[in-house]
């Protein structure tokens, strides 16, 4: 939460206390360096052991509670029937107002049971923005993502609090050309990862759901992020200054059909949910789950993330947690903004986000900014970032390029992590970064796999500019720096 100093200014204060540490390192440039080349690149391929300050995700990243570790421990392992899934039951009942729930491993499982079920050749998907698993399997169904977000959205200098709403003119228009039996389901993602991490509003959500309920479409929400969603619509929506975190998660879900959630985020364990109080829904979707991830008290979760899991759920509506990593990155941003950083504002959800194609304007897509960018954040800092730009978005089917709607660098703030001397160490990093970006040049593939080239493909610097920024970097901080 902020709390507001003597001077005025807000500081993002953390309402927890630190009582178990790991240990981390910050290598030195010529070992970040060497660790890069070994990675090609791609800082996925890196390894923790050569990694400062890990924001390349907040996906089971973030800190667990106490209560949380100790739920653990009164685990039922039972393969079927355990207790454990009850307690999750309550709590899925209790928190999000649903009565039938599927557990999985996490978020891409849930996708990939909704899109076997749902989705067939022809299909049209409509969705506020995709996610890269999730189109990945849409699209291996046959069907096609249809975005249909506002003009808004790409702005990444921008003052509009809600640029993970619909266009809801666009949404009619989508549904009065391909009809309403072609679209299997309208997916709003809370909050939208490859845009920034952009909430959408409470009246946006209102208006898609009454056109879809109007032309019998499912409407499905990716809650991976909800609690933070729920928080900017109580910060940013006037109807909701008074309403608790709790009451908006439940107010949100009454407008869907089903959700699904990967834990990892706002309930910060590792698995996943699909849940529904449609009865029709959870039948078609169950069989499948033996099939693919385990039987339905289990799924494709552990007993002890299981109840992990119904403990995160309840405290991921406490407006401390829902806070913790929201309040962090909009200091983070704020920071970057004062230091002349093209940051995407307003910020959001997840992470703070820097627009390559403005730090590093000489450079054009095909040679991949924000996978240079993330790159040479690393070898600056040992900060570990992710691309999300045209190295995120696969080849068409002929093999063509396609170019990313933005080049984004993401700092993922995983929750209750990382410190306000962190976030100092992080900008300062970047502004020295600002100043010699003209040494950063392009990357290539040199080994690119079919599908979700970002997690596995290796690439190359061109001329070798990551040499040259790590020769640089040594010759004003030293080489044990």
């Amino acid at each position: 939460m902020n709390v507001r100093l003597t001077d005025g200014r807000d500081l993002p204060i953390e309402m927890h206390k630190v009582r178990i540490v790991q240990r981390t390192r910050l290598a030195p440039a010529a070992e970040r360096l060497a660790a890069m080349q070994e990675a090609g690149y791609n800082t996925f391929l890196l390894r923790t052991r050569d990694v400062f300050i890990d924001m390349l995700t907040d996906s089971g990243t973030n800190a667990m509670s106490d209560c949380q570790l100790a739920a653990m421990m009164v685990a039922d392992d039972a393969y079927a029937g355990g207790e454990s899934y009850y307690r999750l039951a309550d709590a899925i009942r209790d928190v999000l107002g649903l009565e039938h729930f599927l557990p999985v491993h996490q978020g891409r499982a849930a996708e990939h049971l909704i899109a076997k079920t749902f989705v067939k050749p022809g299909h049209k998907v409509i969705t506020n923005y995709h996610f890269t698993t999730t189109r990945a399997h849409f699209e291996l169904m046959g069907g096609e993502v249809l975005e249909l977000y506002t003009s808004e959205a790409l702005k990444t200098d921008s003052t509009h609090p809600f640029k993970g709403n619909m266009d809801i003119n666009r949404l009619e228009a989508a549904i009065a050309e391909h009809g309403a039996e072609a679209i299997p389901f309208i997916r709003m993602e809370c909050t939208t990862n490859l845009i920034g991490g952009q909430p959408f509003s409470m009246a946006n959500l209102r208006d898609v759901s009454r056109i879809a309920r109007r032309h019998g479409i499912m409407l499905i929400l990716d809650t991976s992020l909800i609690s933070e969603n729920a928080y900017f619509i109580k910060r940013r929506e006037a109807e909701y200054f008074d309403a608790s975190i709790g009451d908006i998660v439940k107010a949100m879900l009454a407008e869907a059909d089903m959700m699904y959630m990967s834990g990892r985020k706002s309930t910060c364990v590792r698995g996943g949910i699909i849940a529904t109080n449609r009865r029709e829904i959870f039948d078609a979707i169950r069989p499948w789950l033996p099939v693919y991830e385990g039987f339905l008290t289990y799924g494709g979760m552990s007993s002890k993330e299981i109840e992990a899991m119904a403990v995160g759920l309840r405290e991921m509506t406490d407006l401390e947690v829902a806070s913790s990593s929201a309040d962090l990155i909009a200091h983070f941003v704020a920071r970057m903004v004062e230091e002349g950083i093209p940051a995407v504002t307003p910020p959001g959800g997840l992470a703070g986000h820097v627009d390559a194609s403005k730090l590093l304007p000489h450079l054009p897509q095909t040679v991949y900014p924000a996978g240079a960018l993330a790159a040479a954040v690393y070898l600056t800092s040992g900060v570990r970032t992710m691309e999300r730009g045209t190295v995120s978005t696969d080849r068409d089917v002929h093999g063509n390029e396609v170019m990313g709607d933005l080049e984004l660098a993401r700092f993922a703030v995983p929750r209750r992590v990382y410190t306000m001397s962190h976030i100092e160490y992080v900008v300062d990093r970047l502004k020295w970064l600002k100043e010699h970006a003209d040494l950063v040049g392009g990357l290539r593939f040199v080994e690119e796999p079919p599908v979700l080239r970002f997690f596995f493909g290796k690439m190359e610097d061109l001329g070798g500019w990551g040499a040259r920024l790590a020769a640089a970097f040594e010759k004003d901080f030293g080489p044990e720096a």
